[in-house]
């Protein structure tokens, strides 16, 4: 089943350029054609092709599909993006295929990625709503101040995975099932020394991944899945 992503349907409904090209040239569908659209806001949507000229397709809505995602609470992933972009992108399409809700990227002090490009990432998290068929995409966020982030206020557990020694309970053993949570993962020479105090006086609680020492993207993606397993309906 192709799922197509048309955040704007609720109030437009047309596909956006890049969809209606798949829609009409790669896949050469119709008018009359029956589609199934997602907004990633929570809801399908089964449509059908009303005109299609050009680059442009316009559809019909026959039903609204309200989606229930297939975990509870809000799980929220807060990572230093790797210095090789290819891996924060594999770790942004698999996390976003076993599921959670939120992705920020952490500005640290042995950060050796400074800056990124969100606008692909945004893109990589549109095809793997699609291919998981979720209607639930994650919400991303720009690199933001280690420092900066930390101070917000947060609803839920609180968690930051470090290399350091001392006293961390596995994550698996910390998560509370039903109640959100947010896992902070450092870069690849890990959190400052200074990062993990100020985090543990902002009220994150040391976790470990086990004891296995994991490439960045490797722990973002264990603490996704370890979250989401916890966190599973039924």
């Amino acid at each position: 089943m192709h799922v197509f992503y048309t955040p704007d349907i609720a109030t437009n409904c047309e596909m956006p350029e890049e969809e209606a090209g798949h829609c009409l040239r790669v896949l050469r569908l119709g008018v009359g054609d029956e589609v199934t659209l997602t907004d990633g806001k929570g809801c399908f949507y089964k449509a059908v092709i009303s005109a299609a000229t050009g680059k442009r397709c316009q559809l019909k809505v026959l039903e609204t599909l309200p989606y229930e995602k297939g975990w509870t609470g809000w799980l929220h992933l807060a990572m230093a993006p790797t210095k090789n972009m290819d891996r924060t992108e594999w770790f942004a399409e698999k996390a976003t295929e076993i599921g959670f809700d939120e992705l920020t990227f952490l500005n640290c002090r042995y950060s050796e990625r400074k800056v990124i490009k969100t606008e692909r990432i945004e893109k990589i998290l549109v095809s793997a709503i699609k291919q998981s068929l979720k209607a639930n995409k994650p919400v991303l966020h720009e690199m933001t101040d280690f420092g900066k982030f930390i101070a917000q206020d947060f609803k839920g557990k609180k968690f930051i995975a470090h290399c350091y020694e001392g006293e961390k309970t596995l994550l698996k053993e910390a998560l509370v099932p039903g109640e959100d949570a947010l896992v902070l993962i450092g870069p690849e020479g890990d959190f400052s020394e200074e990062e993990v105090a100020k985090a543990i006086e902002a009220g994150f609680q040391p976790i470990s991944l086990g004891k296995s020492r994991l490439r960045t993207e490797t722990a973002a993606l264990v603490s996704v899945h370890t979250m989401n397993l916890f966190n599973q309906k039924g």
